[in-house]
């Protein structure tokens, strides 16, 4: 079966309520990258669920640089229970103050909504309840983690048509590269008899000898021959696409592919004998750099 192209590029999110009414949201955000790098931020104490869910996401992803943030929020708030230790000592120490100042002791009311009076009260949770907690949290995890994969999937679709259309245009460049390039013999004999006419005037050229002339031209031609780069531009072309058509883990073969496209574009330029082979050189190397930046985020 064919396998579709995979983005680095993608977004998820996946929120629940816990069984003591706590909201949770898991977010992941994943960019292009050369290898695979996880990036956690978790809540205090849950430090736990990182390990697991690492495991779980380096067996689903293979590269990019992913952000995984887990956000907890508490629904209501815990009873408040007076903390009687710490009243007493607040009635105290204002009963002495106000001996000392000569001043009314403080209402209850005053005491009691000083800070610290009142603490929340909060039961312990059981090894059975934190490990009922982690589970749920965990199994929303692999949710998010496979609509982020999607969520991949989804751009790697746009992304092959992008690539596509690019490779298109290489093709449409390299075959009007091909056609100039096979005018060229016959354009430097003409710029060779113009050159030795200048020179020698109309009469010593006349005189040239034609063997010769000849012979320039074919070494000219060789200096010129651009067939080999061609040839290997629409091999590579061919190659790009057959790893279009594979998918799973194209990233780094399209890579270095692109890298095989700038080498021989820049030889075919080097080697141009005319300002037309030229400017579509320059036309190939600015689609190979767009390729290039395409390609970079293919996982």
């Amino acid at each position: 079966m064919t396998q579709r192209l995979c983005s680095m590029t993608g977004f998820a999110r996946e929120a629940g309520l816990l069984a003591d009414g706590t909201a949770f949201a898991w977010e992941m955000k994943s960019v292009n990258g050369r290898g695979l790098e996880l990036r956690f931020r978790l809540p205090p104490g849950l430090d736990a669920l990182e390990g697991p869910a690492r495991e779980a996401a380096g067996k689903r992803l293979k590269r990019g640089n992913v952000q995984i943030g887990l956000a907890l929020k508490q629904e209501g708030r815990a009873p408040l229970t007076p903390d009687l230790a710490a009243l007493d000592r607040m009635v105290e120490l204002a009963r002495g103050l106000a001996e000392r100042l000569g001043a009314e002791t403080p209402r209850a009311e005053a005491l009691l909504a000083l800070p610290g009076i009142f603490r929340a009260e909060q039961a312990e949770p059981s090894e059975a309840e934190e490990e009922a907690r982690r589970a749920t949290l965990l199994s929303a995890f692999q949710r998010g983690l496979g609509a982020l994969w999607e969520s991949r999937m989804a751009e790697g679709a746009r992304l092959a048509a992008i690539l596509t259309a690019l490779l298109d245009e290489i093709e449409a460049l390299c075959a009007a590269a091909a056609a100039e390039a096979a005018t060229q013999p016959e354009a430097q004999r003409a710029k060779l008899m113009e050159s030795l006419a200048a020179l020698l005037g109309e009469a010593g050229r006349a005189r040239f000898p034609e063997e010769r002339l000849v012979q320039e031209v074919a070494l000219l031609a060789a200096k010129s021959d651009v067939r080999e780069e061609l040839d290997r531009l629409g091999a590579h072309l061919a190659a790009a696409r057959a790893l279009l058509a594979e998918g799973e883990g194209a990233g780094r073969k399209l890579d270095f592919l692109v890298q095989e496209f700038v080498r021989e574009v820049n030889t075919l330029c080097s080697k141009s004998a005319s300002v037309a082979l030229t400017r579509i050189g320059l036309e190939l190397k600015a689609a190979i750099e767009r390729l290039r930046e395409q390609a970079a985020n293919v996982e």
